[in-house]
């Protein structure tokens, strides 16, 4: 088989991008803000632009061929939507996951035919990242014609992110006024904040990330819930181009993903929560009329034994807080 890179992004692969942008007026009611639904990719989250772009590079630049074993790291979403991609073209993938990855989103990446390796042992912040990492270049060492596609320093992973904030803010004539994204990689913020310079916008972008993060110098610690945050610093991010981040609490994206749900029934991830929280905190610091907008990363369903299961919230976070949560 031949991959032409032309042809890539046909079929279900040509519905990536161009997601809805929608008013959330019941959960800030009086105020401009709004929601980008990247579940409305083909694959369920953001990162169907980002592995798309990828491995649309990979081929160009003639790193990958229909022989070549795509080999990654992912704590969910990354690994969809390489799944789908590459069970579309018929390139074997071979993901690393971790304990904290959600259940369901083992059986999305095994139904799209990925082979799953598990990494056990934490790594020296107590978290995964760099374990799973290790394993990465174990496999890519051990499997001829392997490609990595390094979604933590590729810079087609921040580029297919000038597309998604040129979206935005076309739907919105340019007036955007701050726009907050959630912090993993930082390809999705660093894309955005990118863009906005080179395009000479007056929108801020405000950072959305996870206690117990290190991304922007919090001191690491437990975290269960995947898709926010991480164990390292982030190859792309400038501060520079960015405002000072917020860190949410694990609970704050829970109550986050909550209240999406009942007042927008929005079914969503959980560094949706923490954006919405992040808003909610910010708004009072904010100029009356700004326009905003979220990045709501990814759908709801893959989370359901994990942020919308009030046992393993009891179990993680304790009873009272669980019962704390009136919905």
């Amino acid at each position: 088989m031949n991959i032409q890179t032309e042809a890539l992004a046909s079929g279900i692969l040509a519905t990536i991008g161009h997601t809805p942008l929608v008013p959330l007026t019941k959960l800030f009611p009086g105020e401009q803000v709004f929601g980008k639904l990247e579940a409305f990719n083909p694959a369920g989250s953001i990162k169907d632009r980002t592995a798309l772009n990828i491995i649309q590079r990979g081929i160009a630049e003639g790193k990958i061929n229909s022989t070549t074993r795509i080999v990654e790291s992912t704590s969910g979403n990354m690994g969809i939507g390489l799944a789908q991609i590459c069970l579309c073209h018929s390139i074997p993938l071979t993901l690393v996951v971790d304990p904290y990855i959600n259940p369901q989103t083992v059986k999305i990446l095994k139904t799209y035919g990925a082979k799953v390796e598990k990494v056990t042992q934490p790594d020296d912040t107590g978290g995964y990242l760099k374990a799973r990492l290790k394993k990465v270049e174990q496999l890519l060492d051990s499997i001829p014609n392997s490609f990595w596609p390094n979604q933590y320093a590729n810079p087609a992973n921040p580029e297919a992110h000038h597309q998604t904030v040129d979206e935005i803010l076309d739907e919105l004539y340019g007036n955007l006024d701050y726009l907050f994204v959630a912090t993993s990689t930082c390809g999705t913020i660093m894309g955005c904040a990118d863009r906005i310079h080179m395009k000479g916008t007056k929108t801020k972008v405000v950072p959305v990330d996870s206690k117990g993060s290190i991304i922007f110098g919090d001191s690491p610690a437990k975290r269960v819930i995947p898709g926010i945050g991480a164990g390292r610093k982030s190859q792309f991010l400038n501060e520079s181009l960015v405002e000072q981040a917020i860190l949410m609490s694990e609970q704050d994206s829970i109550r986050g993903c909550r209240e999406l749900l009942k007042k927008e029934a929005i079914l969503a991830g959980g560094s949706s929560g923490a954006i919405v929280s992040a808003i909610q905190y910010a708004l009072p610091h904010l100029p009356k009329g700004s326009t905003i907008a979220g990045i709501i990363c990814d759908r709801g369903e893959r989370y359901l034994d994990t942020v919308y299961n009030n046992r393993w919230v009891k179990d993680h976070f304790g009873e009272e807080f669980e019962k704390s949560l009136k919905f």
